[in-house]
C-alpha cells in the first residue's frame, strides 16, 4: 500500500489525479484542501479519499495532513510567489518526515529562467536532497477555461499579450495522468519531464477553432502587456498573480513556449489530449454567461 498525499484535490490537475488514484486499491490517498467544508461536498461520494484541512501558509496543518504519508504531489498555488517565505516551512517539514517522492508541477523551460517561483522551489526541494519527480508542462489548456474565461464569454474575446508566438497547450487531464504514473512507477524519480501538447499554435489559430467548434465568432485581440497587465489589475486579480502571467507571456513572445515533445506518449502510451478535444469538452463552460 502507498501512502499519497495530493495537495490542491479539487484543481485543474488535482482533480482528475485524485479520480485516477482513488481507483488504485494498492493506493491510500490524503488529500490536503484550503476550503474543507467546500471539498467534503466535491468528495462527498468518495470513501477511498481522506479530506485533511492543509494551507502553506499554516505549519500547524501539516503534521495530520503527512500522517503516515510517503509521497506528495503538489503545485503552486498561484498566489504564492514567494518561495523562500511561503514554501520553505513545507518543505523543509517534508525533510524532516523523510518523504519518499516530492511530485512537482513546474514549468517548460524553468532550467532558463531563475526568477520564476518555479525555478526556485525546484532548486530548495534539491538542496534539501528530497527524492523528487519535477514535471514540466508547456501552457495549461485549461487557462483558457479558468484565469482568460471572463473575456471568452463576456467579449468573446482572446483577451491574451502572447503576440503572433506559438504555444504547445496541454491538458492538464494529461498532467494528471503523467502525475499518477510517476506517483506509481520508481523509474520516474529524480527525474525532470518536459511535457507539452502533441502541435505548437498561435492564439490566432486558436480563436479560429473555437470559433469553428463553438458556433460562434472568437477574437484574438493581441493586447500589449502593460494593456493587459492594467486591465486585469483593474478587475482585482492579485497583483503575484498578474506579474507572474505578465513575466510567462514575455517568455511566450521570445518564443520559448513553442517546443513540441511527444513525452506524454512515450509515459502514457497514448497521444496528448489536442486542443480541439479540450474545446469541445469545455463547450459549455465557453458558452455559458
Amino acid at each position: 500500500m502507498t501512502h499519497i498525499l495530493v495537495i490542491g484535490g479539487s484543481g485543474n490537475i488535482g482533480s482528475p489525479l485524485v479520480d485516477t488514484l482513488a481507483q488504485n486499491p494498492d493506493v491510500q490517498l490524503t488529500v490536503g484542501v484550503h476550503n474543507l467544508p467546500k471539498a467534503k461536498k466535491h468528495f462527498a461520494t468518495d470513501k477511498q479519499v481522506r479530506l485533511v484541512h492543509f494551507d502553506f501558509l499554516d505549519p500547524s496543518t501539516f503534521p495530520e495532513a503527512f500522517t503516515d504519508i510517503e509521497k506528495i504531489f503538489f503545485i503552486r498555488p498561484p498566489q504564492l510567489s514567494h518561495p523562500k517565505q511561503d514554501m520553505a516551512p513545507f518543505l523543509n517539514f517534508a525533510k524532516q518526515q523523510q518523504i519518499q517522492q516530492i511530485v512537482f508541477v513546474s514549468l517548460l523551460g524553468v532550467e532558463k529562467n531563475p526568477v520564476t517561483p518555479h525555478h526556485q522551489i525546484e532548486a530548495m526541494i534539491e538542496r534539501l536532497e528530497i527524492p523528487y519527480t519535477f514535471i514540466r508542462p508547456s501552457f495549461f489548456m485549461q487557462n483558457l477555461s479558468s484565469t482568460h474565461l471572463y473575456d471568452l464569454q463576456i467579449n468573446h474575446d482572446l483577451f491574451i499579450p502572447a503576440g503572433r508566438a506559438k504555444t504547445s497547450f496541454i491538458d492538464t487531464r494529461d498532467i494528471a495522468d503523467v502525475a499518477a504514473a510517476c506517483l506509481l512507477d520508481t523509474q520516474y524519480l529524480n527525474q525532470k519531464l518536459d511535457i507539452t501538447g502533441a502541435e505548437a499554435l498561435t492564439y490566432e489559430e486558436i480563436a479560429v477553432k473555437m470559433t469553428h467548434i463553438l458556433r460562434i465568432p472568437i477574437t484574438y485581440s493581441r493586447p500589449s502587456l502593460l494593456k493587459f497587465r492594467r486591465t486585469m489589475l483593474r478587475r482585482g486579480t492579485p497583483k503575484e498573480f498578474v506579474n507572474v502571467m505578465v513575466m510567462l507571456y514575455v517568455i511566450t513572445q521570445l518564443g520559448n513556449a513553442k517546443t513540441v515533445n511527444h513525452n506524454i506518449e512515450t509515459i502514457l502510451k497514448r497521444p496528448a489530449r489536442s486542443i480541439d478535444t479540450f474545446i469541445q469538452d469545455y463547450r459549455q463552460l465557453f458558452l455559458e454567461q
